[in-house]
Order: C-alpha cells, then sequence, then structure tokens
C-alpha cells in the first residue's frame, strides 16, 4: 500500500498541500476529487515523485520513495494528463516505450512478449501499426493504458485520464481499469472531476479541498448532501439508482466562501 504522512508543499509563499496524511489500499481504485485548485494534481505530482514535496514521508510497501535502493518505474507507472507526442509513431511503438525502465530502450524477446500480450489484452490488433496522430480519443487513451500496463508495476496512478473523452468512451475507460484490478491485481490511483464516476467505480475516495484531506473512505460514504455541499460549496441532491448513490445537479442555488448564495 501506498502511506502518505504529514505532506506539505508550496510554491512560493502559497501553501498547496497542507499535513496530507492517507493510506492508499490495496487492490482498489481509488479516486481523487476536489474542486479546481484543490491540490489533487500536486497530490498526484507528489506521489509519483513528478515534484518532491517540502516535507512529509511517502512509503510504497514499507519503502521510502526517496530511498535511492528504490526503482520507482518498476514500482508506479504514471500518466499524465496531458500526453504530446511531436515524433511520427506507430501504436506499437509508443507502446513499447513502457517497457524502458526494463530494457533501456534495447528490446528484448521478453518485452515484445509482453507488448503483444497486452495489445491483445486492450484488443489493439488492428491499430497497432497505425500511427497515433490518426487514432481517435478513445483508440488513444487505450493504446496509452497498454503502455501503462506494459511497464509491469503493482501501481498505477492516472491524472484525469477522462478528459476528452465522451460519456461512453470514459465509461469504458473506468470499465478497463476496474479489469485491471480485478485480473491483474493492480492498484490504481485516479484524478478526476466526475463525482458520479467516482462513486461508481471507486471503492476509495479522497476528497481534497483547500489543500487539506476532507474526506477519505468508500466511495458510498462520500454521497452524502452534506458532505458533497461543503466539499464544493455547491448544493447536491443525492439519489440512489441500480444501488449506486448518484448526485444530481438541480437545485438553483450556489453557495459562495462567504456565506452568501446567488440564485442562477
Amino acid at each position: 500500500m501506498i502511506i502518505l504522512e504529514n505532506i506539505h508543499q508550496s510554491y512560493g509563499n502559497k501553501e498547496v498541500l497542507k499535513n496530507i496524511s492517507l493510506t492508499i489500499p490495496e487492490g482498489k481504485i481509488t479516486g481523487i476529487i476536489g474542486p479546481n485548485g484543490a491540490g489533487k494534481t500536486t497530490l498526484f505530482n507528489v506521489i509519483s515523485r513528478v515534484i518532491q514535496s517540502k516535507s512529509g514521508k511517502i512509503q510504497i510497501d514499507g519503502v521510502d520513495i526517496l530511498d535511492s535502493k528504490m526503482n520507482l518505474s518498476k514500482q508506479i507507472a504514471v500518466l499524465k494528463q496531458a500526453n504530446h507526442f511531436n515524433l511520427k509513431l506507430t501504436s506499437y511503438e509508443l507502446i513499447s516505450f513502457g517497457r524502458y525502465p526494463h530494457s533501456k530502450g534495447k528490446i528484448t524477446k521478453e518485452d515484445k512478449k509482453m507488448i503483444d500480450q497486452m495489445i491483445s489484452y486492450l484488443s489493439l490488433e488492428e491499430i497497432k501499426d497505425q500511427h497515433i496522430d490518426t487514432l481517435s480519443g478513445g483508440q488513444l487513451q487505450r493504446v496509452l493504458l497498454a503502455m501503462v500496463l506494459v511497464q509491469d508495476t503493482k501501481y498505477i496512478m492516472l491524472d484525469e485520464p477522462l478528459n476528452n473523452l465522451d460519456m461512453k468512451h470514459g465509461v469504458e475507460m473506468m470499465l478497463l481499469l476496474q479489469k485491471f484490478v480485478d485480473e491483474l491485481g493492480k492498484t490504481i490511483v485516479v484524478v478526476m472531476h466526475d463525482i458520479n464516476i467516482a462513486s461508481t467505480f471507486c471503492e476509495h475516495v479522497v476528497a481534497i479541498k483547500d489543500g487539506e484531506i476532507y474526506f477519505e473512505g468508500p466511495s458510498e460514504n462520500l454521497m452524502v448532501e452534506k458532505t458533497l455541499n461543503s466539499i464544493y460549496d455547491s448544493n447536491f441532491c443525492i439519489r440512489e439508482v441500480d444501488g449506486k448513490r448518484i448526485c444530481i445537479y438541480h437545485k438553483n442555488e450556489v453557495i459562495f466562501n462567504e456565506g452568501e448564495s446567488e440564485k442562477i
């Protein structure tokens, strides 16, 4: 599991993460949600060691991520929100990048076997030789997931993977992530905005507000009007559909931080 203890992060005089302590459980999808500017992406970057926190400690399976003996790229696969590729790459070539922590660019028979397995697993045979600049958004996301899978890590971290996907492809993405958990034993952390997607597909949810943990626990415990209203400074109506709680954005009032409200 991933354990964070007293994480602080700031940019100049602005404190972005304040005393963050949480546990990301194994074998589940953990969703990180919260308002814009809450600190979600900063937390993502700290866990994945894109940036180093000002203070605090992060352990992965009992080992500090700053330990020189840890090869983090063999522990966590990271897919950032923005992925721009200027090279003329085929799907196969892009997927093969995921083997770099193991092969350092020299693809072996073992690497090719892993790549072929993941191409088959995600049904990408028809587009494996297609250039990525010709793929649809949904196809490219599946190719990127294959790249993550061939890295062969226990943990996968995704920063807003549903951006630019329509509802159909967004649901397909989450179903694939659930498949990775159930069939491949992965532990997945996803930063997202859609509360209903989080409540439907994430067993564990972390909600951040103003750089602090406002909620951590099972998704069903998150889906309470009072809790969501406080996180987002808004009004929600919760309904249950097929055993899952979803929020409906139908009330015509926005709550402002000063305690004032305005009809919209």
